[in-house]
């Protein structure tokens, strides 16, 4: 979706209102896949209704969202600055996307992830995968998201108290994807 107005939600306000939609940083899309990389949010729903009407024979979407939590290493966080390069950032989306086509029955997939300065309880990013089955849908997710932790370029950066960190890889993310290798 480039152009046009979003109806998004004000969460200080906790009003919803129109917004333009800007053109995302980096985008990919397809018949059956969507990937995005942008500053703006992103309205769940209206991304899981896309997927639903744009294809036939869904059984199933499994998403996740993840947050920008705002306590970190038992610190309080007041921000968090997310950074990417976008040619590599791309080709390694896509790379993910298409080993987890090679492994599953993946009908359509979306993958949103936001870069720029980001709040506690912004959203972050959006996984969501169709299938025509639970199975399919549930482990492709969960797939495509520890890939996403581990191989994509992106690098974060936490505002905490009067200073700021970069964010180490955990080796829980490290492990989560090493059970996805293929032996």
């Amino acid at each position: 979706r480039f152009g046009g107005n979003s109806r998004e939600h004000d969460h200080k306000s906790g009003r919803l209102g129109y917004l333009p939609v800007v053109q995302p940083i980096a985008a990919v899309m397809s018949e059956h896949q969507m990937i995005r990389v942008q500053e703006e949010d992103f309205e769940v729903g209206v991304e899981l209704a896309r997927m639903r009407s744009a294809t036939d024979g869904i059984g199933a979407i499994a998403s996740f969202v993840g947050i920008v939590r705002d306590v970190n290493d038992q610190l309080d966080v007041s921000q968090m600055t997310l950074e990417h390069y976008p040619a590599m950032t791309e080709k390694a989306l896509n790379a993910i996307v298409e080993e987890a086509r090679a492994r599953w029955e993946i009908i359509d997939i979306t993958i949103i992830h936001r870069i720029g300065n980001l709040r506690p309880s912004a959203q972050i990013v959006l996984v969501a995968v169709a299938s025509g089955h639970r199975r399919d849908a549930f482990a492709a997710c969960e797939f495509v998201m520890d890939y996403l932790k581990t191989k994509a370029p992106f690098w974060k950066k936490e505002v905490v108290g009067e200073r700021s960190r970069w964010v180490e890889s955990r080796s829980s993310d490290d492990a989560a994807a090493k059970r996805w290798e293929k032996v």
